[in-house]
């Protein structure tokens, strides 16, 4: 199996690192700053500046510990354990998505500052998201120097604005420094706080850094130093160079200022530039993001496809096609409302690094002998106060900005959907949450059975399972007996069926169809059935089986956990050309895959060819999901079916 490739070094991760945490408020900041606390939001830059260091810091530890592609992730399953780990990845994928729509929603207003041309605007932007996709898909190494690029015009283009920018600050500017105290300096940096986003995106990267455990805390220290010295420059320059209250009127900031240094001429080429570099920050998450799928996809909490490698290119490239349409469609939601994006991205963003940023101590506590090639100062009261400090910005913003509770409810919505996910996720892998969902929902099974195995898939069953009259069946996962009675009338009362299962409730409906079918009959007309309830269900054939002319099961072979253990101990008791016939579900709903196995007629064929069976693989579409039938029998030579 293809796996990630380590071929990037310091500068990379670096470049990576400056363009991710230089958000949008690099360009916006100094404007939505001062909107809130005037010449004195300086002071709130200086602060978040120091903040900013020490949270770089802590996730330079917990890389050095945990060098993995999952990054929060990761740390979060390291610390917290597997429920609260996939909440925190999915607010971290949340996050993700939402900064990098608010960085190309901002870039384009750079690009083109007319608000009625908004097809254009979409039609760049849909182009841009597309074109970034592309070059994460065909490999690390494009990326890698897209995102160096990318970085290098952003250092170039902020000093370009900076240095002669002191010469033309104006002092009187600054005064008056103080508005109304400093309280809203405290809403202030919670609404610059995006500036620094983005430490995750180079953890991401881990596993295809070369020296991970050392490289990335030193960058994400050094690249975030970088961004804090040229975020407080540009809005110290901003804020000398145009009076406060005008600043804050301008749609693109930047331009307004470096139209006074430069004059308005130069507005035609800055514009331009500072699109291209927010593109190149969206750029980090964009190429980064796939990874924190491709962790979740490695410890079955997403769909397994997600963790599958490029042959060639080297990269999880369908969690990038998935990531592209993801983004699509956040973006179209999100298009044109920087504001509200920006709401939204702030609290969850801090929500989700307060738990990040408590792992260092709890760590450090859990694990003290684990060894970290970095260790943050301070580390039992220095993440304590930093998350104390995160919290006082949460509620200063609640208690001072209209319309606060209900985007914090918003946000806590998009994290609450994960809990659903979480439990179809286990459903789909854990055979203890298999049984015991199955054991609850056992009689609204049998209300639906009509749409997951309509009768005309019972009896396709029967044809092609062929003559079974007489015989010894094992029914492989019996459930609530949908096909059961078809089956015992079939065989007659001359044979007889095991019905195995993990879920005592189902099996007892199971049992009583087929006792009501006896009660129904004058004499006995079908096969006898054997229960056998068996918590080991989704692992092996139970070994108080000793022989059985055929085989049927309906819906089982996704949750078994190892397909080739159990169909070679369902060889070891069936006599040669003895029949099977397996159904399952594939393209729930014609859009979610099911077990990646299942995905292909050849995968299929090799692994039963592999335990000794022959079968034909057919595909039928039905109307919620397609049906995956597999017929054959026990042969040691494949044996053509018609």
């Amino acid at each position: 199996m293809a796996e990630l490739k380590r071929t990037l070094g310091y500068w990379t991760i670096l470049a990576l690192a400056i363009g991710s945490i230089m958000g949008s408020g690099m360009f916006f900041g100094a404007a939505i700053g001062a909107g809130y606390s005037g010449n004195a939001s300086i002071i709130s830059w200086v602060i978040l500046s120091f903040v900013a260091v020490y949270i770089g810091a802590c996730f330079g530890e917990l890389t050095s510990m945990f060098p993995k592609a999952g990054g929060v992730y990761e740390f979060a399953k390291q610390t917290y354990g597997r429920f609260s780990s996939f909440i925190i990845a999915w607010t971290a994928w949340i996050v993700g998505n939402l900064t990098s729509a608010l960085l190309i929603v901002a870039a384009i207003e750079y690009l083109i500052p007319n608000p009625e041309l908004k097809t254009l605007k979409m039609i760049i932007c849909v182009g841009v998201v597309l074109f970034l996709n592309f070059v994460a898909f065909i490999g690390i190494e494009a990326s890698a120097a897209m995102l160096v690029m990318f970085a290098a015009l952003a250092i170039t283009v902020i000093l370009s604005l900076v240095i002669p920018g002191f010469f033309h600050i104006n002092m009187e500017n600054f005064s008056p420094f103080f508005l109304d105290g400093i309280s809203p300096i405290f809403v202030t940096m919670f609404f610059i706080a995006e500036c620094f986003f983005g430490w995750e995106s180079a953890t991401y990267l881990a596993e295809e850094t070369k020296d991970p455990k050392k490289i990335i805390p030193k960058a994400l220290i050094i690249g975030t130093v970088i961004v804090a010295l040229m975020s407080i420059s540009i809005a110290v320059v901003s804020l000398g160079v145009v009076p406060w209250k005008i600043l804050i009127t301008s749609s693109a900031p930047l331009s307004l200022v470096s139209s006074k240094i430069f004059g308005v001429k130069i507005i035609k080429i800055i514009g331009p530039v500072i699109f291209f570099v927010l593109i190149g920050s969206a750029a980090g998450g964009i190429v980064t993001m796939p990874r924190l799928v491709l962790a979740l996809a490695r410890d079955k909490l997403f769909l397994s496809q997600f963790g599958n490698i490029h042959p060639r290119f080297k990269t999880p490239y369908k969690a990038i096609i998935f990531q592209t349409v993801i983004s699509l469609i956040i973006f179209a939601m999100a298009f044109g409302k920087y504001k509200i994006l920006l709401s939204l991205l702030l609290p969850l963003g801090m929500i989700m690094y307060i738990f990040i940023i408590l792992s260092v101590p709890i760590l450090r506590a859990k694990n003290p002998d684990y060894e970290r090639s970095f260790k943050v100062p301070f580390a039992k009261i220095g993440p304590i106060l930093v998350v104390l400090f995160i919290v006082g910005l949460i509620v200063a913003w609640l208690f001072t900005e209209p319309n606060a509770w209900s985007l914090l409810r918003l946000g806590f919505s998009f994290i609450a959907i994960s809990i659903p996910l979480y439990l179809l996720v286990e459903l789909y892998y854990d055979p203890k949450m298999i049984t015991s969902s199955n054991d609850i929902l056992a009689h609204l099974t049998l209300l639906t059975e009509k749409i997951s195995i309509p009768v005309k898939v019972r009896k396709e069953i029967l044809t092609l399972l062929g003559d079974i009259k007489g015989k010894t069946v094992l029914e492989y996962g019996c459930s609530i007996g949908t096909i059961t009675p078809y089956l015992a009338t079939a065989i007659g009362p001359e044979g007889k069926i095991y019905g195995t299962n993990h879920s005592k409730n189902e099996i007892k409906i199971a049992r009583k169809r087929v006792d009501n079918l006896a009660w129904l009959s004058d004499e006995r007309i079908h096969a006898y059935f054997h229960t056998i309830h068996d918590e080991e269900h989704t692992n092996r054939i139970h070994p108080s089986i000793k022989y059985v002319d055929a085989a049927v099961s309906v819906g089982m072979m996704s949750y078994v956990q190892d397909i080739k253990k159990v169909l070679g101990e369902l060889n070891q008791i069936m006599p040669d050309q003895g029949k099977i016939c397996f159904v399952d579900y594939g393209d729930f709903f014609h859009i979610l895959p099911n077990v990646e196995w299942l995905a292909r007629n050849e995968t299929i064929e090799n692994i039963f060819r592999e335990c000794g069976f022959s079968v034909r693989v057919l595909r039928k579409k039905g109307l919620f999901w397609n049906y995956i039938y597999i017929y054959g029998m026990k042969s040691e030579e494949q044996v053509p079916f018609i």
